[in-house]
């Protein structure tokens, strides 16, 4: 589980392509301290498993199986990018974002930028079957952002992002036409499962 706070931004290393597959290997300084094999790291807000690590020099590889691959952006990326990375939060610790699973829903792609004056209004296309899941003031996460939701339509969302999310971030660097990766808020996943089960019940 995570918080959707970013606490470092990585650079991707190597990408090594399999047929359905791909081993995927990011340094970081924050995020690769005290890691472990096995232990969990989300990259753009997708939860991946550590298969390989070197604490020496930051550097931690993932398996990237065929469902990220077609869930997520992870497949775009390329040697050099920039990623968000995040460790698991800590039973106990505050939850200063909101409670985000790591596991990518589907993907957006931004469709345009408004400036302000130290901020920025970001409006990105929304899958139909993610709509019933995003509410205004609701909370999103985008390439692994807890964020909140400005406005909501049938096919769109919009947030707004503040100077350090800009700074600190890949969404300061993303620009139209970029695709990101998705994750609605859990409850109202639960929320719609419980009622869709219910309906049925009741017939």
């Amino acid at each position: 589980m995570f918080t959707g706070i970013i606490e470092e931004l990585g650079e991707v290393v190597t990408i090594e392509p399999g047929a359905d597959s791909s081993r995927l290997t990011v340094r970081g300084e924050v995020t690769t301290t005290e890691v472990a094999h096995g232990a969990s790291i989300a990259v753009n807000g997708a939860c991946l498993t550590v298969t390989d690590h070197e604490a020496k020099g930051g550097v931690v590889t993932f398996d990237v199986m065929a469902e990220s691959l077609r869930r997520t952006v992870l497949g775009d990326l390329a040697v050099g990018d920039v990623v968000n990375l995040e460790r698991p939060m800590v039973l106990g610790a505050r939850l200063d974002g909101h409670l985000v699973q790591g596991h990518v829903d589907g993907t957006a792609t931004i469709t345009e930028r408004r400036p302000g004056d130290r901020w920025e209004e970001v409006r990105l296309s929304l899958a139909p079957e993610l709509a019933p899941f995003v509410v205004d003031k609701g909370s999103i996460c985008l390439d692994g952002v807890s964020l909140t939701l400005t406005a909501v339509g049938d096919d769109h969302v919009e947030v707004a992002l503040i100077p350090t999310t800009l700074e600190l971030t890949t969404l300061g660097r993303k620009g139209v036409g970029d695709r990101v990766n998705v994750e609605v808020d859990i409850l109202g996943k639960y929320v719609q499962r419980t009622l869709a089960l219910g309906t049925k019940d009741a017939r």
